[in-house]
């Protein structure tokens, strides 16, 4: 029998459609959607956020329709900050930007934070705090100029505390 060069050829062509077409189907999914579950304040007694997240001394469960950070952390730099505008907050990502806010004693300069958590456990190195500060030139306009480190690190020791007195009420109560 003489060696066909064009039955070869099929061959391999079938076996890769083949390889191919179990690939793609194992692509697949029977699984449907993700359902979150929405609690309104009479299931809970008050509404709670962040219940079933667990301690702050270990690793939170990744549960569906959890957020993705610690729990007092996110509360408490929700708490610290509620002075300035939310520009916006994303518990999933663990990202609180604020607005420009404009203390009235100083109408000549304006602060803006971005704040970062970093961790699902409370740990004074899941937090990270960007200050920004920009101060009114001669022509009625905002230029940006640095701030004072000190802000950025009073900024995350205040919400490292209150993060710390919500976690003990919770442990306490």
């Amino acid at each position: 029998m003489a060696f066909e060069r064009g039955s070869v050829l099929r061959g391999v062509v079938a076996g890769m459609l083949a390889l191919s077409v179990l690939g793609l189907s194992a692509c697949g999914s029977t699984k449907g959607p993700k359902v979150f579950q929405t609690v309104s304040q009479d299931d809970v007694g008050g509404f709670n956020p962040f219940k079933g997240l667990g301690g702050g001394g270990g690793k939170a469960p990744a549960s569906e329709g959890s957020i993705g950070v610690n729990g007092y952390l996110w509360r408490a730099t929700l708490d610290t900050l509620a002075f300035m505008p939310l520009a916006s907050a994303d518990p999933y990502g663990g990202v609180i930007v604020t607005d420009w806010y404009v203390n009235p004693e100083k109408p000549d300069e304006r602060f803006k934070a971005t704040i970062y958590i970093l961790d699902t456990r409370l740990r004074a190195d899941g937090l990270n705090v960007n200050v920004f500060k920009q101060a009114k030139d001669g022509a009625g306009g905002w230029t940006d100029v640095p701030a004072a480190d000190q802000t950025a690190t009073d900024i995350e020791n205040a919400i490292l505390t209150r993060a710390r007195q919500l976690r003990l009420s919770n442990i306490k109560g």
